[in-house]
């Protein structure tokens, strides 16, 4: 598991659950201001499970920037971003932005976990807009990466969705 939904829950509830269950799909909207500008942002939610592979690609169309997120405390979650999310992505959002994220950063120190320097590597690798990192448990970094992914869409001069994937 990613964090991907306790990031999200963490951003719009200021919350935090050890147990929280992941979702097939679940749109959240949020208003946020980022550089003087206020905008709404529509954060669809998807499950990286097998079994939601048919599902996930209804998220895509008319996103504007794909949040694509791994567990820093699991180095394989970092792969899969190179050999199943990044492709995926980019076949179904041609045009959108990426944003790489490790989330749980909270592990570090606590066991092996993915060095920022390789996750910067795989973000080159994958052309995304940047990479960050965060925990949705300490609330450490979680504002900045929906800032990121808003001046991203900003950017592109778009505003229609924000899409996240494990």
């Amino acid at each position: 598991m990613s964090g991907k939904t306790s990031l999200i829950v963490s951003f719009t509830k200021d919350e935090f659950f050890e147990d929280l269950k992941a979702t097939a799909l679940e749109v959240q909207n949020v208003e946020l201001e980022v550089d003087g500008r206020r905008v709404n942002l529509e954060m669809w939610d998807t499950s990286g499970q097998a079994d939601y592979d048919r599902l996930r690609p209804t998220a895509y169309p008319d996103a504007d920037v794909c949040v694509i997120c791994f567990s820093v405390g699991r180095p394989d979650s970092l792969e899969n971003v190179l050999s199943k999310w990044a492709p995926e992505v980019n076949h179904f959002c041609p045009g959108a932005a990426l944003l790489l994220v490790g989330n749980k950063d909270d592990l570090r120190g606590a066991g092996p976990c993915v060095p920022p320097a390789h996750a910067h590597l795989v973000a080159k690798k994958i052309k995304a807009v940047g990479y960050l990192e965060c925990s949705a448990k300490t609330k450490h970094g979680v504002r900045h990466v929906f800032e990121a992914a808003t001046r991203a869409a900003l950017k592109a001069d778009s505003w229609s969705c924000f899409c996240t994937i494990s």
